[in-house]
């Protein structure tokens, strides 16, 4: 089976065909996935998700594109996270390409982040772009390595790959790794040890090869794993066992109990 470790299946586009996606994840054999906030306003419709079905777990937190929000405390990403189905803080992180000028309170709020999850004990999911060495020495000096998480969407060097790896955290991998473009992605894809890889739609965004340009959902996860399992020449069932296995080992909280609806 196949877990998508990253979705933002409340988003209206996907939310409004939500049994046409539950049909694919189950002929895809794709058994769960992990919805993120991204927002405030997200997290009681992802909360409800997760509480209706048990395919779904959730996170709590704020993208970093986000700006003009009313910032969350560390008390309150606690509070939210005590929630059953809640299994990692974030998406958080910081962005440097879409915003520009004073970021120091995108940094601040990756703080908060971190503060919060090593407090519950509950992983951290991590998004950098153009940002990545802000980002890891953040990460050193919060001392994210005590939450553990997972650096989502992976884009960066093998380097950056490394620093993470020694960190304590996973790397997950998105439709990108299958753009031909994405030749140095490939590579770090190769590189990250089998046991602390993830995979993930980021749907509705970044749909992978055949489907690329159309709307992304977490049925093809699938797709990713192939690329993986074919970059790395072991088979796609190898690939969907350890990334299972990796998915449980770091998200705890996550109940490997739950049964899915036929």
């Amino acid at each position: 089976m196949f877990i998508d470790s990253h979705c933002h299946l409340n988003f209206p586009d996907l939310v409004s065909q939500l049994d046409q996606h539950l049909a694919a994840m189950a002929k895809n054999n794709v058994s769960h996935a992990l919805i993120v906030a991204v927002d405030r306003a997200g997290i009681p419709g992802i909360l409800k998700l997760a509480e209706q079905h048990p395919q779904f777990f959730a996170s709590v937190g704020m993208h970093p594109d986000h700006e003009n929000e009313p910032e969350f405390s560390v008390e309150e990403l606690c509070e939210l996270s005590a929630h059953e189905k809640v299994i990692a803080i974030g998406e958080t992180g910081l962005d440097y390409y879409r915003l520009e000028g004073d970021l120091s309170w995108q940094r601040e709020r990756f703080r908060v982040h971190i503060r919060a999850a090593r407090q519950v004990g509950k992983p951290l999911i991590i998004h950098t772009r153009s940002s990545a060495e802000d980002t890891l020495s953040i990460m050193q000096e919060e001392s994210a390595r005590d939450a553990t998480g997972v650096m989502h969407c992976f884009t960066e060097s093998k380097e950056v790959a490394k620093a993470a790896l020694d960190m304590g955290f996973y790397i997950s991998m998105s439709g990108i790794v299958t753009f031909k473009s994405a030749q140095d992605l490939k590579e770090v894809a190769k590189y990250v040890p089998l046991d602390r890889l993830l995979i993930e739609t980021d749907a509705p965004y970044l749909a992978p090869v055949p489907f690329r340009g159309k709307m992304n959902h977490p049925a093809l996860v699938m797709h990713v794993a192939e690329e993986i399992a074919n970059l790395r020449q072991i088979t796609l069932d190898e690939v969907a066992r350890a990334t299972t296995e990796n998915f449980f080992r770091l998200f705890a909280a996550a109940s490997v109990s739950e049964t899915v609806p036929a």
